[in-house]
C-alpha cells in the first residue's frame, strides 16, 4: 500500500517576495495604514481647495478705492505722528443692485445716510465716533468721480449727496477740508449688505431708553433685531426723538455699539463657519481704501482693534446748529466743531464744550 508524500507547502508567506517582478502582497494592516493615508491626502487637497475658492470669492467681494489716487496727495492734510487713526465709515441708501428691492420712497441716486468719523487714538484702547448729521450744509471741493471725469465744487451743499456726485473718495476729501484731519481708511457699507450681516449673526439686541413709534413700533427696554427690523431701526426718523436727523443719529450710534458687542460677545473667530458666513455677508456689502481691500488687510487691521471695547467707545454728535436760511437744514457750529477738530486732530481729550450741539439744545 503505497503512502501519499506531502510536499511542503511553497507559497510566499504574507508581505514577501517571491522573486523578481513579482507583485509585492500587503497585509491588511498595511492596506488599512495606506488607505488612511490616501483619505487623509485627499480632505488635505480637497480643504485646500475649498480654502482658496473661500478666499478668492471673499476677497472678490470687496471693491475698493485708492484715497491718495482719487484725491491726489498734494491735496491731503498731513499725518500726524503718535495722533491715532481715523476710520470713515460711510452707510450707503445706493438704489442699485439689491439695494433697489428696499423702500427708499421717492428718493432715486446714492445717499449716504450714515456719516461716522471713528477716531482710535494711540495704544488703541478706546475709540470716539463722530457723527455727521446727514441733513449737514458743506462746502463740496472739486473731485473726480468714477470715470474720472471732473466735478465741480459746490457750496452749501448737504453731506448726503456727496457719495453720488463724486463717489466715497469725495466724502474723504470733503471731510478732510473741513476738518483739516486725515482719514486713514474708509469703510463704506451698503444698507441690503448691511440687512445680511445683521442675519448672519442671528441678530442684534438694542436697548431704547425711549420708544419708537411709526414704521418701527418699539417700546422702551430691549429688543433683538432681525436684518430687516436693524435696517428699519437705523433709518428711523420720524417717531423717535424730535423727528429730525439728529434722533437717527442717537439710533444709529446705539446700533453700532450693540453690533460690535455682538460680534465680540459670539467670538465668531472661533467658529470658521460662522465666521465664513459673516465674512460672505459682510464683503459683499463693502467697499475700502486700497490698504484694506483684502480679507488679510481687513484681518490685520481688525486684530490691531482687539483693544478696543465697544463698551467704552464715546459717540458724539458733530455739534451743529440750524441754518439761518434754511431750517430743515444745519451747519457745523463753531467754535464747538472748530474744538472738536483739533483734538482730534491732535489726539487729545475732547473738551466737554465741544460736545455741546445747539441745533439739540446743549
Amino acid at each position: 500500500m503505497s503512502q501519499d508524500v506531502q510536499t511542503p507547502d511553497r507559497r510566499p508567506a504574507p508581505g514577501t517576495s517571491t522573486g523578481r517582478g513579482r507583485k509585492r502582497v500587503r497585509t491588511r494592516g498595511q492596506r488599512i495604514r495606506r488607505g488612511v493615508l490616501l483619505t487623509l491626502l485627499v480632505l488635505v487637497l480637497a480643504a485646500g481647495g475649498t480654502g482658496w475658492w473661500a478666499y478668492s470669492h471673499l476677497n472678490g467681494n470687496i471693491d475698493s478705492v485708492d484715497l491718495d489716487q482719487a484725491i491726489g496727495v498734494d491735496n491731503r492734510p498731513a499725518k500726524v505722528p503718535d495722533s491715532g487713526q481715523n476710520i470713515l465709515v460711510l452707510g450707503s441708501d445706493s438704489r442699485a443692485g439689491a439695494n433697489g428691492e428696499l423702500d427708499h420712497g421717492d428718493v432715486s441716486g446714492t445717499r449716504s445716510d450714515t456719516n461716522m468719523l471713528v477716531h482710535i487714538p494711540e495704544g488703541r484702547k478706546k475709540a470716539t465716533a463722530i457723527s455727521i448729521p446727514r441733513d449737514t450744509l458743506v462746502t463740496r471741493p472739486e473731485c473726480k468721480d468714477k470715470n474720472g471725469k471732473t466735478v465741480a465744487g459746490a457750496n452749501r451743499v448737504m453731506i448726503n449727496s456727496v457719495i453720488g456726485t463724486g463717489g466715497p473718495a469725495c466724502v474723504v476729501k470733503t471731510i478732510e477740508q473741513m476738518s483739516d484731519i486725515r482719514v486713514d481708511h474708509l469703510v463704506k457699507v451698503e444698507f441690503a449688505g448691511f440687512k445680511e450681516l445683521v442675519d448672519a449673526l442671528g441678530g442684534v439686541t438694542v436697548t431704547l431708553d425711549k420708544p419708537i413709534k411709526g414704521g418701527l413700533n418699539l417700546d422702551a427696554g430691549p429688543h433683538r433685531l432681525n436684518g430687516t427690523d436693524s435696517l428699519k431701526f437705523v433709518r428711523t426718523r420720524h417717531g423717535y426723538g424730535d423727528g429730525s436727523d439728529l434722533g437717527r443719529i442717537d439710533l444709529q450710534q446705539k446700533f453700532m455699539i450693540a453690533m460690535l458687542s455682538e460680534i465680540k460677545k459670539q467670538d465668531v473667530l472661533s467658529s470658521p463657519a460662522r465666521l465664513y458666513k459673516l465674512a460672505d455677508a459682510g464683503t459683499k456689502a463693502l467697499t475700502t481704501d486700497a490698504e484694506l481691500d483684502s480679507l488679510k488687510g481687513l484681518s490685520d487691521f481688525a486684530q490691531s482693534m482687539k483693544g478696543v471695547d465697544p463698551e467704552t467707545m464715546e459717540t458724539i454728535m458733530l455739534p451743529v446748529a440750524y441754518d439761518k436760511i434754511n431750517r430743515n437744514r444745519v451747519v457745523a457750529s463753531e467754535p464747538q466743531a472748530g474744538q472738536l477738530w483739533e483734538a482730534l486732530r491732535n489726539d487729545r481729550t475732547i473738551p466737554a464744550a465741544a460736545k455741546k450741539s445747539p441745533a439739540t439744545g446743549g
